[in-house]
């Protein structure tokens, strides 16, 4: 695992830990930065509190999209599922006597 040490939004230093790549924590450092001063412009001074209650909301938002996405993908596999199985032909391709069914 890789430490870091971001200052973020210009009010705090914080250090973590991740196995995400650098350019992963560059990507999304540079982007919560760029919704910060979005933000900022639009709302004036914006305190730690306030703005952690901001990214908390879209992070859960961003959370449920994804579930919601995750459900709809889940029902398209188990038609598509469903419809294999009932295009497939029965394994057991024997009568109740044993004997292959296409011999009569």
């Amino acid at each position: 695992m890789q430490e870091y040490i971001l200052n973020v939004f210009d009010l705090v230093n914080v250090s973590f830990r991740t196995e995400a790549g650098n350019e992963r924590v560059e990507n999304a450092h540079e982007y919560a930065q760029s919704l910060y001063e979005a933000l900022k412009v639009h709302g004036g001074n914006l305190t730690r509190d306030r703005l952690l209650a901001i990214l908390l909301l879209g992070i859960t938002d961003d959370l449920l999209q994804q579930r919601k996405n995750n459900s709809s993908h889940d029902d398209t596999l188990l038609s598509l599922l469903k419809k294999i199985d009932d295009a497939v032909l029965p394994l057991d391709l024997h009568d109740d006597n044993g004997k292959p069914a296409c011999e009569s």
